[in-house]
């Protein structure tokens, strides 16, 4: 049996010992196997995978021994001729002609000693779970050595230009903002503070220079990580700070006192901004979502649709052809007009123009949001069990019914994806085991902040069997 395993969004692990060059090529081989299939069904003739890869260590050596894996099996293989963000690979794919996927080399927002594979689809979306099932039945120990030609593109310039044309660019350019940009190491150094200054924004920077094992910083864009972006951001009067994890497919956020702007907002104020500028359908988020997006769709009569944690649930959702935004409580955040995935560096203009349109900092317009649809109290836990436990935890859920929680009566019960329940005034509580580490991640959220951490303890002890 491969101890190959895809979560949610990819298959991760540690270097040196369990991400090596033999599991490297082991999934390019069981990919390439799959993509010519897709193709055949697709009839794309010579079909392209483009591979792609972040800053880490080792992360273009591992790609391009993928491409060559790739090759090797009669397949196309581009590679970027330098480090890219997810979504630019991604953008790529979909409006590449012969591309039929693509190869990711990231582990987003994990530490340094982590790297992994991401792998997408001829639309540029994520892998449905049944093409990652099918891939790791498909991994075999012996196979052939690599011994394809691939080619080196350039994917980032057109990919650039095209995110510039997504916004108003005379009314950024107007609006002198001055921002604070925190590329924690990751693959939006350099690339967003070009769109920025392009765009007509100041910009100082953090954390842009080459450093493959991030300084013992993990590149997630919250705290206690984005803890000097805030000292920055105070010490220079910045207005707005943004921050994009590992591979930038998500963005985090600092007003302009250093206060943190949740996604869950960032998500809200984005679906706002595109109903204003004529865009209709709907909105779509996870459990792990806020109720205050679905107090906003609610107010402007859009349809808030709920799905399992991972964003290629909402992928599924976006192949429907109506959803105007979709994204979820970790930063990611898409449109699907533009690509069916999440795109950091997009929501980092996005931002920026809504401050521009709206003439309100960043401060401002999420004080509006809270008076609008209430202040609510959302906090997330990542509680490391033993395995056991987390077995445990997965088979009790069947049987679990309860009718009362810390004195607040089950409004409904979900268990699509862990345990989800509902009680009044849009209060909930979400325990479900992570889809990519040893955790269950315990989540709860209420416009009283009491009751919101009697409920985390509830869902604590629930887990630890107490």
């Amino acid at each position: 049996m491969s101890d190959i395993h895809f979560g949610t969004d990819g298959w991760r692990a540690k270097m040196p010992d369990d991400f090596t060059a033999d599991k490297v090529r082991q999934v390019a081989d069981a990919a390439a196997t799959l993509f010519l299939q897709e193709s055949k069904r697709l009839d794309i003739k010579d079909p392209e995978v483009l591979v792609g890869y972040d800053t880490r260590k080792n992360a273009q050596t591992f790609a391009e021994l993928a491409a060559k894996q790739l090759a090797s099996k009669g397949i196309v293989a581009k590679l970027s001729d330098s480090y890219i963000p997810t979504p630019a690979l991604c953008w790529t794919v979909k409006n590449t002609e012969n591309m039929v996927g693509g190869l990711m080399l990231t582990a987003s927002h994990n530490p340094a000693e982590y790297l992994g594979i991401k792998i997408r689809m001829h639309d540029g979306g994520a892998s449905p779970k049944a093409f990652t099932d099918e891939l790791e039945k498909l991994i075999v120990d012996e196979i052939s050595e690599p011994d394809g030609q691939i080619e080196l593109v350039d994917v980032m310039t057109e990919y650039l230009d095209k995110l510039l044309s997504y916004v108003d660019l005379d009314a950024i350019k107007s609006a002198h903002i001055k921002v604070l940009h925190d590329a924690m190491y990751g693959a939006s150094r350099h690339y967003l503070p070009e769109l920025l200054t392009r765009a007509g924004v100041s910009v100082r920077t953090i954390h842009q220079e080459k450093n493959e094992s991030f300084n013992n910083l993990h590149p997630e864009p919250i705290f206690p990580w984005i803890e000097e972006a805030k000292k920055e951001l105070i010490k220079e009067d910045l207005k707005l700070g943004l921050i994009n994890d590992g591979d930038a497919d998500r963005i985090g956020a600092l007003d302009e006192e250093g206060n943190f702007v949740s996604p869950h907002k960032i998500l809200t104020l984005i679906f706002l901004h595109l109903y204003k500028k004529g865009r209709r359908g709907r909105v779509v988020t996870t459990l792990s979502g806020s109720s205050i997006l679905k107090r906003a769709a609610k107010d402007h009569d859009t349809e808030c649709t709920i799905k399992p944690v991972g964003f290629k649930w909402i992928y599924e959702e976006m192949l429907k052809g109506d959803v105007i935004c979709g994204g979820e409580e970790s930063g990611g955040i898409g449109i699907p007009d533009h690509v069916f995935e999440r795109d950091g560096l997009l929501m980092d203009l996005l931002l920026c123009e809504i401050v521009a349109t709206e003439g309100k900092s960043i401060k401002e317009l999420v004080d509006e949001l809270e008076q609008n649809y209430g202040k609510f109290y959302y906090q997330r836990v990542d509680l490391a069990v033993s395995q056991e436990a987390i077995d445990k935890f997965k088979a009790d859920i069947p049987q679990l019914s309860v009718d009362e929680i810390v004195g607040c009566k089950v409004e409904s019960l979900t268990k699509v994806d862990g345990l989800y329940f509902e009680f009044a005034d849009d209060a909930w509580l979400l325990m479900r085991p992570s889809g990519t580490e040893p955790l269950v991640r315990i989540y709860a959220e209420s416009l009283d902040e009491k009751q919101k951490d009697a409920l985390l303890e509830w869902g604590k002890s629930l887990v630890l069997g107490e």
